[in-house]
């Protein structure tokens, strides 16, 4: 975790009509975390290595921008794997999937990618692991989601899920000495540990997981946009409705304090009502966005007055993932082809 650094007090003035300084409070980090970044550029590889059409199973990432982006490349999402053709190329999201939507795809004979991010990865071996250890699995996250639906399909008859303390009291186990937790990647660090915390009190012997689930990216973003609450009259989030971890940055602003925090796909779904009143506007982003949609929104704040922007770090992240194996190894194979000509 790198070094918080100072951030400016606030200007004394509340009302922008008053005259006061207007600015922004730019989150960093924020955007794209490295599974993401890894997803994205795995669809885009495989349209140049494979051509249009490759089919994705489910929304690669949950923002809207970036998969109109890749539809407009050649790239289709179905909600299931029957709805591939058989004989087609077809990638797995970053969320992941259950092991029988593995077995669908070999049985209509699909070529597959799997651009599963690592850290969700880890999550499916802790499952596996625990249940043939014959542990009760406990697993924190929201019901439906696909990163959920996944990893409950790597060991569905030990997996129950919590979706949040008030979930607790309906969990049983068959053996209190053997019952572990997990979390989706994607959840408020403070709610999960809320929920764990209410778990340990029913079940004493509860065990954690080897590593923490919640990944770096989401952590990073929560304790950034905590920052921006401190200072900022509003806290704008950049994101997709259907993004997990990009709502929890909305709750987590109002949680530490801000009076005002709001989730937009585009800079023109601000409202410009949000500004009355307000001369510190903080702005981030969801793990799944590209930074062109902050720039957006930096570009409409500017045009309103809001051009003076100062960045708010409070860790350095540096982490990145190789493509997906299939690729890497069809990437090496077309460069040698190359290389020999």
């Amino acid at each position: 975790m790198g070094r918080m650094t100072a951030t400016p007090s606030p200007s004394p003035a509340t009302d922008p009509s008053a005259g006061a300084t207007r600015r922004v409070l730019l989150a960093a980090p924020r955007g794209y975390c490295a599974g993401v970044d890894r997803a994205v550029i795995a669809v885009e590889k495989a349209l140049e290595q494979y051509g249009a059409p490759i089919y994705v199973r489910h929304e690669i990432v949950h923002n809207k921008y970036v998969v109109q982006t890749l539809e407009k490349k050649g790239a289709i999402f179905v909600d299931v794997t029957a709805e591939v053709p058989e004989g087609s190329i077809v990638m797995f999201s970053a969320h992941g999937v259950a092991p029988t939507v593995h077995a669908e795809a070999a049985e209509r004979g699909l070529a597959t990618i799997d651009a599963t991010c690592p850290l969700v990865t880890k999550v499916h071996k802790e499952a596996v692991r625990f249940a043939k250890e014959d542990y009760d699995i406990l697993l924190i996250g929201h019901e439906g989601h696909e990163e959920v639906i996944g990893t409950s399909g790597e060991a569905p008859d030990h997996i129950t899920l919590v979706d949040g303390p008030e979930d607790v009291a309906r969990v049983s186990v068959r053996d209190e000495s053997k019952v572990v937790w997990l979390s989706q990647t994607t959840l408020s660090v403070d709610e999960t540990m809320e929920t764990v915390d209410a778990l340990k009190e029913k079940f004493p012997q509860l065990l954690s997981p080897p590593s923490d689930d919640i990944c770096y990216a989401t952590q990073n973003r929560q304790i950034a946009v905590k920052k921006l609450a401190e200072d900022a009259e509003l806290v704008i989030v950049v994101g997709s409705k259907n993004s997990s971890n990009s709502i929890r940055m909305v709750e987590v602003a109002l949680d530490a304090g801000a009076p005002a925090a709001h989730l937009v796909d585009f800079a023109h779904e601000i409202d410009e009502a949000w500004l009355e009143g307000v001369t510190t506007v903080g702005l981030t982003s969801g793990a799944s966005v590209p930074d062109v949609l902050v720039d957006g929104v930096l570009e409409w704040l500017a045009e309103r007055g809001y051009a003076d922007v100062e960045t708010v770090k409070t860790a350095d992240e540096s982490i990145t993932f190789s493509l997906p194996k299939e690729l890497r190894r069809d990437l090496r194979a077309e460069a040698a082809a190359l290389s020999a000509k």
